[in-house]
Parts: C-alpha cells; sequence; structure tokens
C-alpha cells in the first residue's frame, strides 16, 4: 500500500529538483525527506530518483509515477474538500449550463447573487446549447431553450419566459422609425446569420419565415449573436434573434419587435431534484424568474 504522504513529498522533490528546495518547501529537514524516499522505493521496489548535478531528476519509473500521484492527490484534494464541506454545513458545490444569450444577460446577476447569498458554494459554469443524455454528465441546473422539454426521471423542469424574436437594423435604415415591422416586409433585406450551430432558436426563426412563403437569403454568417450586432451596426444588413440575444446592442443599430408572425422560443430551467430542495438550488429558480 502506498502512502499518500511520502507521495506528496516525492511529488515536491521531483517539482523541486532536488531535497533540500523541498525540504524548504514542506518545513522539514532535507534528512526526514530523503529518509521518506528511502522508503518510497523500497516500497515500490523502484528507482524513482537519480542524481542530475547537484540535484535530482525522476527516472521513467518516477516520471509515470509522479504523473499519477497528481491525479491522485487532486482526487485525495477533492474529497477533503468536500468532507470540510459538509462539516462546516456548506453544500459543496453547484453546477450550472447555459447558452450563450443568457451567459452574456443573466448569468453575471445570478452569479453575484449565488456568491453573495452562498459564499460557501463552489460554483461550476459551463456553457451547452444541449441536453446531455448520460445522467452523469448533466449539470445540476440547466438553461435550455427549447420547443419541447422532455421528460427525465430525477430532474424538474420550470418554464421561465417566452423569449419573442425582434430585428435589429443598422441606424438610417428605411424602416427604422417602425414600432414593429412585420416579418414578411424583411423577405427582400440583405439577412445577417447569426447562429452558426443552426440549432433550435434559428430553426424557429427560418420555421416563422416559411409561414409567410420566403427563405432568408444570408449575406454573411455570424458565429453567435454579440457578432451579428456588430455586422449590422456597419451596415451590412439585418439579422432577426430573440430579444434576450439583442439587450446591451452596440451603438448604430435600432431593434425592433417582429410581428405577424412572431417567432418565439421558450426558456426553461431543468434543475436536479435534489439540488431543486437545497437554499442554493432554490435560490437560483428564484433568482432567473425574477430576471
Amino acid at each position: 500500500m502506498l502512502d499518500l504522504h511520502r507521495l506528496r513529498i516525492f511529488r515536491s522533490v521531483v517539482a523541486s529538483g532536488s531535497v533540500h528546495a523541498a525540504a524548504t518547501n514542506l518545513g522539514y529537514t532535507p534528512s526526514a525527506i530523503s529518509q521518506h524516499l528511502a522508503a518510497l522505493q523500497r516500497e515500490t521496489g523502484l528507482v524513482l530518483l537519480e542524481r542530475a548535478g547537484r540535484g535530482l531528476r525522476p527516472t521513467s519509473a518516477g516520471l509515470a509515477l509522479a504523473a499519477e500521484a497528481d491525479e491522485l492527490l487532486a482526487r485525495v484534494g477533492a474529497a477533503e474538500e468536500l468532507v470540510a464541506n459538509l462539516r462546516s454545513g456548506r453544500t459543496g458545490s453547484l453546477s450550472i449550463a447555459y447558452f450563450p444569450s443568457a451567459g452574456v444577460v443573466w448569468m453575471p446577476a445570478l452569479v453575484t447573487g449565488l456568491t453573495r447569498d452562498f459564499p460557501g458554494v463552489r460554483l461550476d459554469l459551463r456553457l451547452c446549447d444541449e441536453i446531455a443524455d448520460r445522467v452523469d454528465e448533466r449539470p445540476d441546473l440547466q438553461l435550455v431553450v427549447t420547443g419541447d422539454v422532455p421528460a427525465r426521471a430525477g430532474f424538474v423542469a420550470e418554464h421561465l419566459r417566452d423569449d419573442p424574436y425582434v430585428v435589429v437594423l443598422p441606424d438610417g435604415h428605411p424602416l427604422a422609425g417602425r414600432a414593429e415591422i412585420e416579418l414578411a416586409e424583411l423577405a427582400a433585406e440583405r439577412w445577417i446569420d447569426n447562429d452558426f450551430s443552426h440549432g433550435h432558436c434559428r430553426r424557429v426563426a427560418l420555421d416563422a419565415c416559411a409561414a409567410v412563403g420566403f427563405r432568408p437569403a444570408f449575406h454573411v454568417e455570424a458565429h453567435d449573436y454579440r457578432s451579428a450586432l456588430a455586422f449590422a451596426a456597419a451596415g451590412i444588413g439585418i439579422t432577426v434573434l430573440p430579444a434576450l440575444g439583442a439587450d446591451l446592442p452596440p451603438p448604430g443599430v435600432v431593434i425592433i419587435p417582429v410581428v405577424r408572425p412572431t417567432p418565439v422560443r421558450s426558456i426553461h430551467v431543468i434543475i436536479r431534484e435534489s439540488v431543486a430542495r437545497t437554499g442554493p438550488g432554490r435560490a437560483a429558480v428564484s433568482m432567473l424568474k425574477s430576471v
């Protein structure tokens, strides 16, 4: 059985390159460091270090053990953090996945509120548009845009809002003074595509266009909403996107509601049932609804 304490000492020697440096870093005497290294080599039956001038360098076996020790010590550190969190009454961590426009507009306020109210909770954030099939790959809480939220054991979904689409026009566009614009009036415009992944939100807009008898002629393809807004501000064309994605627009554009029909995407939060009963889980859902 390998001794974790000796593995930590060995890893320090590999990182620092000498017994004396490791002794200084760890607060031990060089003699104690040497004794632990000798014991570790006896336990493993391997030559782990060799002389290199005045210092030491790991052998090939030592490098392999050091790499494995890194992963092992990281897992032990995570377990120790979990035990400390449980002992102190903290809930540990909350993983949150979100789509890009929610990341820009909602996530700063959500993270600020959770950090203020639950300073002991670590927040693991990830950008994700899709709902993972495997349970172990799903976050504790996920913001999604979809027409139909699938029922999944162990999770609950709550509707947050419907997000109507708007058209973003360059300043000075002939339609810029209108209070609303019918979708069919945009058929002859030069469109800026704003969804490089060609996902659900783009399909909502295209289906609405098809309902009034046209398909947009995309002049340029942007990777995301922020790029599309910048292209519109530069006068390259117009772009149609959810209102949330047009929040905080750059100078040089006008944002007008699209009607007859109004494309709409539905935003939901999916949360793990066990997390929904915790303070941070309840607070997160409440904050998202208030936003």
